[in-house]
This record gives C-alpha cells, sequence and structure tokens, in this order.
C-alpha cells in the first residue's frame, strides 16, 4: 500500500440562517459522502475571498454579499484514494462567515465533488455526517 502525502489550503463559507446551515454533500475525496461548508481550494494567484466568491458561485449558485473572516484551521485525515492508495492529508481551510445576496441554492451537481447544496438543520447536524471543517464550525458557535 502506498501513501501519498498532500497539503491542501481551501477557502469555506460559514452561512447560517434562521437555524439551518448551507452545505454541499460531498461526491468524493476524503469527505465523500458528508456535509461539507461550500468552499475548496484556491487557485494561481488568487486571494481568499476571491477563492471564497468563486467556489459559492461554483459550488451553491449563490453570490456573496458579505464575508468576515472567522478562523483558520486545519485537520489531517487518512483516506484511501484508489485500491492501493492512500492519501494523508493535511488540509488548511480559512473559514468565512458569510451573508448571501440570495437564499436559493443551486440544486443541480456536478457529481464529481458535489451531489448538491442544500440548507440543513444545524439541530440534525452531527460528527459522523459532517466534514470535520463543519463539526469544528458547529462546536466552536455553541451549537454542538
Amino acid at each position: 500500500m502506498e501513501t501519498i502525502i498532500q497539503k491542501r489550503i481551501g477557502c469555506y463559507a460559514i452561512i447560517i440562517e434562521d437555524d439551518k446551515m448551507a452545505l454541499v454533500k460531498k461526491a468524493g475525496g476524503g469527505y465523500k459522502g458528508k456535509y461539507d461548508l461550500p468552499g475548496g481550494g484556491m487557485d494561481h494567484a488568487e486571494t481568499p475571498k476571491e477563492t471564497l466568491h468563486r467556489e459559492c458561485m461554483e459550488e451553491i449558485g449563490c453570490e456573496v454579499q458579505n464575508e468576515e473572516l472567522f478562523d483558520v484551521h486545519a485537520v489531517n485525515i487518512k483516506w484511501q484514494m484508489k485500491e492501493n492508495l492512500i492519501e494523508d492529508l493535511h488540509h488548511i481551510g480559512i473559514l468565512f462567515k458569510v451573508t448571501l445576496k440570495q437564499k436559493e441554492l443551486k440544486k443541480d451537481a456536478d457529481g464529481l465533488d458535489s451531489l448538491g447544496a442544500s440548507w440543513i438543520e444545524i439541530k440534525d447536524l452531527t460528527e459522523e455526517i459532517t466534514s470535520p471543517f463543519t463539526w469544528y464550525v458547529l462546536k466552536k458557535l455553541g451549537y454542538k
């Protein structure tokens, strides 16, 4: 079994309205099947805010109205990428509290990275069904 060591830096949106959180369900990767914060990796020469705005449009189809830096957090996960390949991922997330210009989320998904976006009741979220960043945010905000 081969292990590859990776480091990824991404920007992620914390969007909460009426005790619901805007989340995407992951179609693949280390967080497959879990609810994750909208966001993703920074493109070359992009600022964190530019990444945040682009990723919110791509993943949930919404324009960011306001953003405020919430925290920078890092997690380490190991997951099986292929039959004989494990990824040891050091995942760094720049987390922003975000308000959107509209509340309707994009329903269609690419099926590769996302199974779609939806508003999920915070009371229904557990550690088992959320990504490490999502769970970290819920705990830090005092929801869990």
